[in-house]
Order: C-alpha cells, then structure tokens, then sequence
C-alpha cells in the first residue's frame, strides 16, 4: 500500500481532477507493482521459474499466481487497445478492488453497463490467454 501511494505522488503535488482520476491512478499504481513484483520473482537471477516447494502442502494442480497475474497484464494491455472502458472497468475491479456500484459510479456509468463489460471482458482475458 505504501508503494501504490509513493507512485501515485511521485512528485510534491500530485493533481487528481476527481476522486474517479484517483481511483483509476491507485488501481493503474496497484497493477503496475503487482506485475513489476511477478516480472522480478520470474527472472533469471531469482531462480526463473523454479520455485521452493513444500511436498506436504503441494498443490500440483494449482496455476502459479505470478504467471497468471502476468497473463492477465499482457492480455489485459490488448484489450485496452480494442476496448479502452471495458479495459477500465478490469482495472478498478480486479486490480483496484472496486465493486460493481463503485465502478458505476467512478466511471459515470451505470451498474448494468459495469456488470456487462466486466462479463465481456473477463470472457475476452480468458480467451486470449487461452490462446
């Protein structure tokens, strides 16, 4: 939390035009930390993919949260491109931890909007990580 906040105010005075510009700046500072984290844990001179594991509490078929969470990024990156609010909705939920109604609100849209880009764009990430 204390990272996200250091991004968002990186200089000595941040200007937000809105609580929804601040929102969408801490959600964007939250995905940009989680995938610098995932993108160091995965690199070469941490073990690459190699991973301390505990037989007790081995769960083999479990996917493995960095390169998941780095799926999401580079599929979510595409989306963006083709489809910027749906993208939008993806960060304030997912990465901002905003519920339906606060997402609504945020991006001046209503909840049936949000809850049908949010189910469109979790079908399209899906698909295009499957590929």
């Amino acid at each position: 939390m204390h990272e996200t906040w250091l991004r968002l105010v990186g200089s000595e005075h941040p200007n937000f035009e809105n609580r929804a510009h601040f929102v969408s700046a801490a959600a964007e500072a939250m995905r940009r930390i989680l995938i610098d984290r995932a993108r160091r844990r995965s690199a070469l001179r941490h073990g690459g993919q190699l991973q301390r594991v505990d037989l007790d509490e081995c769960n083999v078929a479990a996917p493995e949260a960095d390169a998941e969470l780095l799926a999401v990024h580079e599929a979510l990156e595409e989306l963006a491109k083709e489809y910027p609010i749906q993208a939008e909705v993806v960060k304030l939920r997912y990465f901002g931890g905003q519920t339906n109604e606060e997402t609504a609100q945020l991006l001046g849209i209503s909840i049936t909007t949000v809850k049908n880009y949010w189910a469109f764009a979790r079908a399209w990430l899906l698909q295009q990580i499957q590929r």
